[in-house]
C-alpha cells in the first residue's frame, strides 16, 4: 500500500488554498491541502506498524514548528505546479531530514521545497496566466504546526489518515 507523511495547515489556510484548488488542481477531491514531509512510499500491512513506531520516535524528538507562508511560487519549467511557498526554518528542515534519511522508503528525489500546492497539471498557457495573478494577490499567513499525519492511499486515488502524531519534543 502507498503511504505518505504530511502536515495539514489550519482551516483558514486550507480554505484559502481550496479557493484556488477547486479550479486549478485535479487532485482537489483526493486530498486536503497539505505540506508533504515525506513523499509517497510503499509499505506492507506488516511493515506499517514499524513505520508508525519510527514516526512516533521522530515526533517525540521534535517540537511544533512555525509554518510561515508569504508568497506564491512555481515549479515551472519542470512542472506547471503553483504553490504557497512555506519559509523553511531549522525545525521544519530537521524534521524533514529525520523522516527522509535513514528512514523507511527511498530518500527524496528532489531537494525539499516546503509548500502547499494550489494548482497543478496546468498547460503552459494556463500556468503563465494564473501565476501572475496569484503573485499579485499574494498570501501572508503564519501558524504553528503541532502534529503530523501518516496517510494511506485508497484504490480510487484518495488519501486518508492512518494515524496522527503530535510533535512533542522541545522546540
Amino acid at each position: 500500500m502507498k503511504y505518505g507523511i504530511v502536515a495539514f495547515p489550519s482551516k483558514e489556510l486550507q480554505d484559502l488554498a481550496n479557493g484556488y484548488r477547486k479550479r486549478y488542481d485535479p487532485h482537489y477531491e483526493l486530498i486536503t491541502p497539505h505540506m508533504t514531509l515525506k513523499g509517497v512510499f510503499e509499505a506492507s500491512d506488516k511493515e506499517i506498524g514499524e513505520v508508525a513506531k519510527a514516526i512516533k520516535k521522530v515526533t517525540d524528538a521534535h517540537g511544533p514548528f512555525e509554518l510561515k507562508v508569504k508568497k506564491v511560487g512555481s515549479f515551472a519549467p519542470i512542472t506547471n505546479a503553483i504553490y504557497f511557498k512555506a519559509e523553511p526554518n531549522e525545525e521544519m528542515m530537521s524534521l524533514h531530514k529525520d523522516l527522509n534519511y535513514d528512514f523507511f522508503g527511498e530518500a527524496p528525489e528532489y531537494a525539499f521545497v516546503p509548500h502547499i500546492t494550489i494548482a497543478q497539471k496546468l498547460s503552459s498557457g494556463e500556468h503563465d496566466d494564473i501565476i501572475g495573478q496569484l503573485k499579485m494577490v499574494g498570501v501572508d499567513h503564519t501558524e504553528t504546526i503541532d502534529r503530523l499525519h501518516l496517510l494511506y492511499q485508497l484504490e480510487n486515488g484518495s488519501w486518508n489518515v492512518y494515524e496522527t502524531f503530535r510533535l512533542e519534543g522541545k522546540s
